[in-house]
């Protein structure tokens, strides 16, 4: 298997991972974090859907895993001004860089296992990165060597944001599944050389 991981421009291959099977279910389409709630809990069926599609007028909505070309991953990433976590209490703010966030990582099962998961995090570091972000943050669960309910594992899991470099940053009062959040972060920004 060969994955390749893109930018989440199609509408078609992004709502094949984050969209209903039925079209007038009212599903997240994960939008939880992109939108304020009152926005959010507003829309129902087929709006929701409709809005993800205005949303990629303006450009991607974060990063997809192909494997050739069926969309088999997705992560959600933007800057964290752009999103709920801008106002989270529960989640705290380290400075005042202009962070980014990845919030949200879904592998379409029957791909599970096979480190689709750690593609999806390098690529939303690609993408966080070409987008001018100094630094990409994330908020996993610290289940440590406990299972995690896999509908509920979409923030990501520590282990896998510590494999792509990421660092811990700060314990949250967050808590997913019965297990603690924590922010991780990873420094984008290039690395100075001492002149010689």
């Amino acid at each position: 298997m060969s994955i390749e991981v893109r930018p989440a421009a199609d509408f078609e291959d992004v709502k094949a991972l984050v969209g209903p099977k039925s079209p007038d279910a009212s599903v997240c389409w994960c939008l939880s974090y992109r939108i304020p709630s009152k926005v959010n809990n507003t829309m129902r069926g087929q709006e929701r859907g409709a809005f993800v599609a205005k949303l990629l007028e303006d450009g991607p909505l974060g990063v997809l895993a192909y494997d050739g070309d069926v969309p088999v991953g997705w992560a959600a990433v933007a800057p964290r001004s752009d999103t709920t976590f801008a106002r989270n209490r529960k989640i705290p703010h380290v400075d005042d860089l202009p962070v980014w966030s990845v919030w949200c990582i879904r592998v379409r099962p029957g791909h599970r296992g096979q480190g689709i998961s750690h593609r999806l995090v390098e690529g939303a570091i690609e993408f966080a990165r070409d987008g001018g972000a100094p630094v990409l943050e994330a908020y996993p669960l610290d289940n440590g060597s406990a299972k995690v309910d896999l509908t509920m594992a979409y923030a990501g899991l520590r282990a896998t944001f510590e494999a792509a470099g990421f660092e811990h940053a700060a314990d949250t009062t967050s808590v997913l599944s019965g297990h603690p959040r924590v922010l991780m972060r990873k420094d984008l920004r290039p690395r100075r050389t001492a002149k010689s």
